[in-house]
């Protein structure tokens, strides 16, 4: 009898479900973009489940694209560039980076070969088509910001929305824009063709400076304040695994962190995928921090050609908070 009820008692345990975990939706603005890499390396590594979430990441051909589904409730969460935060509260959106992916944006500018002399000055922009992701995107705000600084006006060029990947190098090749903005594992590719050359790097926080006047952290994971305050314990989690996510990056290789990637992720050129992470590996935070100055620094350059922000006054403490990486810090 004993022995029966022993076999019973374990044939029941086989069947009950695991430890309820909570679902997330999460949008992510180009999931198989270098700069938003932590985000499916976290899943790729298990660290979700290990904190007791069911996340589910959705994609999106641009940050503007996912802003809107975060607004629209569809998803608790976008992994996106930090500006979003400050250009949503110019508009009376509250929306609050909860964890910072980079430290600078990560992006290129790629100008057409045969004009790269020329065309590596922003000021030589006038009356060009210049490439971004999508219209009210990053890649639109940064571009914008460089114009401006080379003393350009928002009617002086038109900003064409090419995506990323394969649309982007075929605008290029096709001369429908002659530069464009655009990350990893675009660029290695676009310079192994020969038909674009890098006119302006954003990879690192020292060349970010130089080139816009100041810091620009940049891809985040931010969500609606008002549902982060009400759901403190699964924001800790998530925000425990994007953490445990950037300190594993930080101790690894380029190599060791492509293997753990998808292998559609290469396009087709793991080599190329690896070199991308080596040139850009400079851009991910090792724990998680709003660097300091950073929404000050971002917050003047948009203030630099955005109507959005003019004459008005922006919270910066609303748009981000270190609540809860200080706490997954310790925790590790």
């Amino acid at each position: 009898m004993r022995r029966l009820l022993a076999a019973i008692f374990v044939a029941v345990l086989s069947v009950l479900p695991a430890a309820a975990q909570t679902p997330l939706k999460i949008m992510v603005g180009g999931i198989d973009k270098q700069i938003y890499l932590p985000a499916k390396l976290a899943a790729q590594l298990g660290f979700f489940k290990e904190e007791g979430l069911d996340v589910e990441l959705f994609n999106s051909t641009s940050g503007s694209q996912a802003a809107t589904a975060l607004l629209a409730r569809e998803v608790q969460g976008v992994v996106g560039f930090y500006d979003h935060t400050i250009d949503l509260q110019s508009k009376g959106k509250l929306i609050t980076d909860v964890v910072q992916f980079a430290v600078a944006p990560g992006e290129v500018v790629l100008v057409k070969a045969a004009e790269a002399d020329k065309l590596k000055d922003p000021a030589n922009w006038k009356g060009q088509a210049l490439g971004v992701t999508g219209l009210g995107s990053a890649t639109d705000f940064l571009t914008r910001a460089l114009a401006a600084k080379a003393g350009l006006k928002n009617q002086d060029y038109t900003l064409v929305p090419v995506g990323a990947g394969d649309t982007f190098l075929a605008a290029m090749q096709q001369g429908k824009i002659a530069s464009g903005m655009t990350t990893e594992p675009t660029v290695q590719r676009a310079l192994k063709s020969g038909s674009a050359k890098v006119a302006i790097d954003l990879r690192s926080p020292e060349e970010t400076r130089k080139a816009l006047g100041g810091d620009y952290p940049a891809a985040c994971l931010y969500m609606e304040r008002g549902w982060m305050e009400a759901n403190k314990p699964t924001v800790q989690k998530l925000v425990n695994a994007m953490v445990k996510t950037l300190k594993w990056m930080a101790a690894h290789s380029a190599d060791e962190i492509a293997d753990k990637m998808p292998k559609d992720y290469y396009a087709g050129e793991r080599e190329l995928y690896v070199q991308g992470l080596k040139d850009g590996k400079v851009q991910y935070s090792v724990d998680g921090l709003m660097p300091a100055g950073g929404p000050e620094s971002v917050n003047k350059i948009l203030a630099s050609f955005s109507p959005n922000l003019q004459g008005k006054t922006i919270d910066l403490s609303k748009t981000y908070t270190t609540e809860f990486v200080v706490k997954a810090n310790a925790g590790q």
